[in-house]
């Protein structure tokens, strides 16, 4: 993690980090002010903070409650060497916690990541640049030996020249790379968290069977996911790059709606706009893109190649970002290797689908094949010895597709978790699905996974999908652990070379009647494929281009960020709509104007219940803002600060409503209850001479909106480049 310094008055110290702000003093016997903790005391406290938190997440585990466990941590200094301490953590436990919990406690602690950290004895590099925001690159890994070359396979080069490629192309485009964390708790099972350190928002995991090739698979998507715009999706660009050139790739074309709103000539083809226009209902208006909101300018449209043919299609980017997101792109060393990580993907993601929306059975992998791969039966029997059952099942439906699956069961919880994983070698799928299984996740994690249900409704229902595809949170059917199995087992084998494997995938989407379109973008320096299979690779319904695209965000975006400049035919207005629209109250702002703030900030915990109240009040509409108020503290979930404020705007507004109550009897003991700040706050929140309190100002320039403007940034180095590239600066 990049954490940035900025010297303040007298020893005064401001650490930046993500989107937290951490100041340092000294004691005032040290001539500081005594104002905030020293950088010592505060890694002190983050041992004692990090003990804890293990603590915590052991009892959470468990249902322990932790409300009579206390935890205290003293440093022990040697006289004779200051920098020779003891940091000894003592833990008082009730008396009816069994001595099973207390050891396990304890254990847990020893688990504590500053605690090793201290025990392996970081090393310091310490050194002069020019420019710390030219300086690119963070250390990523050691570098290996010269004479290293480890292949894997379906890989055309080896690992450490992947990466050292990888890590030039984003070098050269100005992004400093950091790994936010490692995870190896099974052997040959490793995953990774890379992110940009300007703009975390950006940021990919990585899995492999060595930490070698879980680092290449987290550049590669970082890399995949520069090149598809994907880390940008739905977030607006700001007017600069909206009236550009050229807004996502300089061979992108606009098209203007016809005078009834129709769907303009020249985007898609017969064959997409029969699965995505089948009623004639998707209009011109519903395709404007998210990220530039230029109406005026038209629709965005981004060429792609059929497959069948070679003809150049041209796909709206709204449909794109809204219908498919990162399914069916991939990064490679060549075209061909990237295309067959992306169609592998394809169709993981797609027999995924139809095994559980189906309610599947699927056969065991039998204990003689999986001996054929002893790095995947080591891992999958390291998980079964910390207690988690594990079927390894054939998912190529009778071998038909290049698709495994990894099923984790969770005694504990009664929850599973079914991973699946492609690739025309049947040991790459496995590999792959195991890796997935763990990716990021501690053991821990897996206590959240869902339990099964015979629900076939909650199963097929489509956010279940979504909800498998985003974070593997979905449920799956009781049906899938039938002994009774809906196929054979099949020891298939689809591999080749790269270019061989691809033309075989190619091949199974031809053979299911299927039309594929490619793109690719070799701009970056890595070639870089996105394919789009309509009826077959989207990730969320068709529907959702009419009936929830996106693009809403155009409806609302310029009058929220302006909202402290609307005069109040223009705040009625804006609630006007929000009624009508028939949005969720607790959808937050952020994911309705695709805009990122600061989730520390009262914008980022704003959704739309308290925007439509906080408008009630300043239209001095006090009865509807009572109810919402009302609404808010029932259900809401948000910071101590701002519910203290609403229970208090609650207080008042009662007060204001009863004709038989005066302010002025209660104000003394609401002030002694909320303190003279908040309730000045609310009081003129009530009589309107306060406007939306705690949101700060800002407007379509997004003045304030650190990162908001952090994300921008990441982007324009990514559109200068592609500008650059086109002869376009």
């Amino acid at each position: 993690m990049e954490i940035k310094v900025n010297f303040l008055e007298n020893l005064r110290l401001e650490a930046k980090f993500d989107d937290f702000t951490v100041v340092t003093d000294q004691p005032i016997r040290y001539k500081g002010d005594g104002s905030a903790p020293s950088p010592f005391d505060y890694f002190l406290a983050s041992s004692a903070l990090c003990a804890a938190y293990f603590v915590r997440v052991y009892c959470l585990a468990r249902d322990i409650p932790t409300d009579n466990i206390r935890l205290s941590q003293n440093n022990i200094v040697d006289p004779e060497n200051r920098y020779n301490q003891i940091f000894r953590i003592q833990v008082e436990l009730p008396e009816n916690i069994s001595d099973k919990d207390r050891e396990g406690i304890l254990r847990s602690i020893e688990r504590c990541t500053v605690k090793k950290v201290v025990q392996t004895g970081p090393g310091f590099e310490i050194e002069t640049v020019e420019n710390l925001d030219e300086d690119a690159q963070a250390l990523l890994m050691a570098a290996p030996s010269d004479d290293s070359a480890t292949y894997i396979t379906g890989k055309d080069l080896p690992l450490e020249q992947t990466i050292a490629n990888m890590t030039g192309i984003l070098a050269q485009l100005g992004m400093k790379i950091e790994i936010a964390s490692w995870r190896n708790i099974v052997p040959h099972v490793w995953s990774l968290h890379i992110r940009d350190a300007a703009s975390p928002m950006c940021f990919t995991n990585g899995k492999g069977a060595s930490k070698e090739s879980a680092l290449c698979s987290a550049l590669g998507e970082f890399i995949e996911r520069l090149s598809c715009n994907f880390f940008y999706n739905d977030q607006f660009f700001g007017d600069e790059i909206a009236n550009s050139a050229f807004v996502h790739y300089p061979d992108e074309k606009w098209f203007l709606p016809g005078p009834g709103d129709e769907l303009p000539e020249g985007i898609l083809d017969d064959h997409c706009l029969a699965i995505y226009n089948p009623d004639g209902e998707l209009g011109g208006s519903n395709l404007i893109d998210t990220n530039s909101g230029n109406e005026s300018r038209g629709i965005c449209s981004l060429p792609f190649v059929r497959q069948s043919d070679g003809e150049t299609v041209y796909f709206p980017s709204n449909l794109i970002e809204n219908l498919f997101l990162s399914n069916g792109m991939s990064a490679g060393n060549t075209l061909c290797e990237a295309q067959v990580q992306c169609l592998s993907e394809i169709f993981e993601r797609a027999v995924k689908k139809q095994v559980i929306e189906e309610e599947l059975a699927l056969p065991d992998v039998p204990l003689s094949v999986l001996e054929q791969y002893p790095d995947i039966l080591e891992g999958v029997r390291a998980l079964e010895a910390q207690g988690f059952p594990v079927l390894v099942k054939d998912a190529s439906l009778g071998g038909r597709f290049p698709v495994a699956c990894v099923t984790l069961m969770n005694p504990r919880t009664g929850g599973v978790f079914a991973s699946f994983g492609a690739h025309p070698c049947l040991h790459v799928a496995l590999e792959r699905s195991l890796t997935e299984l763990l990716q990021g996740r501690s053991l821990e994690g897996l206590n959240d996974v869902p339990p099964p249900t015979f629900n076939g409704l909650a199963v097929s229902e489509p956010n279940n999908f979504v909800e498998h595809f985003i974070d593997s949170t979905g449920v799956v059917s009781w049906r899938f652990f039938s002994a009774k199995q809906d196929f054979d087992f099949v020891e298939w084998d689809f591999s080749g070379s790269n270019q061989e494997e691809a033309a075989c995938l190619f091949g199974i989407l031809a053979d299911l009647g299927k039309e594929s379109y490619m793109a690719v973008y070799e701009d970056l320096g890595a070639p870089v494929c996105r394919i789009l299979v309509p009826g077959y690779s989207e990730v969320y319904p068709v529907d959702d281009l009419v009936w929830d695209n996106t693009n809403k965000a155009l409806d609302y975006r310029e009058d929220i960020l302006n909202i402290h400049a609307l005069d109040d035919d223009r705040l009625a207005d804006l609630l006007e709509r929000l009624e009508e629209s028939q949005l969720d109250d607790y959808m937050d702002i952020i994911t309705l104007i695709g805009i990122e703030f600061d989730e520390n900030t009262v914008w980022g915990q704003l959704n739309i219940l308290e925007l439509k109240l906080l408008i009630n009040l300043a239209l001095q509409q006090h009865e509807e803002a009572l109810e919402r108020v009302e609404a808010f503290l029932q259900y809401n979930d948000n910071t101590v600060e701002r519910q203290l404020f609403y229970r208090a705007v609650n207080a008042v507004l009662e007060i204001a409503l009863d004709d038989e109550l005066e302010l002025d009897d209660y104000s003394a003991n609401l002030r002694r209850m909320f303190g003279d700040e908040t309730l000045d706050a609310v009081v003129g929140s009530v009589d309107g001479r306060v406007r939306f309190h705690g949101l700060t100002p800002t407007s379509m320039k997004l003045e304030g909106l650190d990162k908001h403007l952090r994300l921008i940034d990441s982007y324009k180095k990514l559109h200068a480049a592609r500008a650059a590239r086109a002869g376009l600066n």
